[in-house]
């Protein structure tokens, strides 16, 4: 009998809860377990005021999407619910998303999304339904380990692996989380939604964030903070005042384009100093990094991170952003925490992102854990050389 769930138990006996977001890839995981036998429970989060988003497309758990949900379930013939989640997700993600763009950071919303609400209070849910497993449809995989427990690993096809948004998971999450599209690819995906009858087969896939409708979200951190978007100096590596800007919220590491300053050269966001409220600009080069230090380290490899690190400093293969190949790194604790120096450098690494680490930089790669990024050193001979005058105050004449 076809088990996409890893599990002894007969799948009628055996309720699953299933995240659905509206998406053909949620639809479709709803489908293949109820096919499969299993006791499904389709649950669709509302997150925010959908009102805006309506109806527009690329934007996930909006109106439209609770309504493609509802039509799916009752397709397959499974109970669907709506939870209200918008206060916990405002608080847990649209907030902290803000806060961070204030601080000089480049957030990632959909970690936070996961970390604190799909896999942490919709666990919660699944529970209290009843349910021995929640099932979501993102691509990534998990599989059973010979000692026992559970790992995650990347996507069959590259093109679509989200392991870098999952890097948060714990162990403990592993154990009730299955992901039955990791070994599909979407083409196999949405042929399944034809063959189950599904309308989604079609449906566009969500790309802005969800929170976002306008795409604009320097606009809602202003909305939600007023204040925020304070002016201030555009300067060179060398503290040199090139320009002004209407607010650091608008900027991001690596950004070239929208500077507002004329200059000879190609100038890059190299680094956002909100403190002093200062966008520091320079050439590309600058934004090569040799080292990230991490907060909030996640390790889900084998035994504890301390185990990992026994010998001062663990092989690994990271990611700075979800687009990004993974590249040969050392993971190692170091004097203000753990720190991850990159073989090759790594260019426009920012602050807030996710540093994710895997045990290979190919093919299905086991995900061992993660980190925020805190701090970046920069590779260049130029920016160590002009370190002092970087932190100093920018002097006027």
């Amino acid at each position: 009998m076809p088990n996409s769930l890893d599990l002894d138990r007969r799948p009628e006996n055996t309720r699953v809860v299933v995240a659905m977001s509206g998406g053909v890839d949620s639809s479709v995981t709803a489908a293949l377990l109820k096919a499969e036998g299993y006791d499904v429970v389709g649950v669709t989060l509302q997150l925010y005021d959908h009102g805006a988003a309506t109806h527009r497309k690329g934007a996930c758990c909006a109106g439209q999407d609770i309504y493609d949900a509802r039509s799916v379930a009752e397709r397959i013939g499974i109970p669907h619910y709506v939870l209200d989640y918008e206060s916990r997700f405002k608080q847990a993600v649209i907030d902290r998303f803000a806060e961070s763009y204030i601080h000089g950071e480049t957030p990632v919303p959909c970690v936070d999304c996961n970390m604190s609400i799909k896999f942490h209070d919709l666990l919660i849910t699944a529970r209290e339904l009843g349910a021995e497993v929640l099932a979501t449809g993102h691509y990534v995989a998990s599989r059973p380990l010979a000692g026992g427990g559970r790992a995650l690993y990347r996507a069959r096809e590259d093109e679509r692996d989200q392991s870098y948004f999952l890097f948060g998971t714990t162990r403990e999450q592993l154990e009730v989380l299955r992901f039955p599209l990791g070994e599909r690819t979407k083409t196999e995906t949405r042929e399944l939604a034809r063959r189950f009858g599904l309308a989604v087969a079609d449906k566009h896939d969500s790309q802005d964030i969800c929170f976002v409708p306008s795409g604009h979200y320097a606009d809602m951190i202003e909305r939600l903070k007023p204040g925020a978007a304070e002016a201030g100096d555009i300067v060179d590596l060398e503290g040199r005042v090139l320009g002004q800007h209407s607010g650091i919220i608008h900027f991001t590491v690596g950004q070239r384009r929208g500077l507002g300053i004329a200059a000879g050269a190609p100038l890059y966001v190299v680094r956002l100093d909100a403190e002093r409220r200062r966008v520091l600009v320079g050439p590309r080069e600058a934004l090569r990094m040799s080292r990230i230090l991490l907060r909030d380290v996640n390790w889900i490899g084998e035994g504890s991170l301390d185990e990992a690190l026994a010998d001062d400093r663990r092989e690994v293969f990271v990611k700075v952003r979800s687009t990004r190949p993974a590249q040969a790194a050392w993971l190692r604790h170091g004097a203000n925490g753990c720190e991850v120096e990159l073989v090759d450098g790594e260019h426009g690494v920012s602050p807030g992102q996710a540093c994710v680490f895997y045990d290979s930089g190919e093919g299905q790669a086991r995900v061992l854990g993660g980190g925020f990024i805190k701090s970046a050193v920069a590779a260049t001979d130029y920016q160590r050389a002009n370190a002092e005058q970087l932190a100093a105050p920018t002097m006027r004449g």
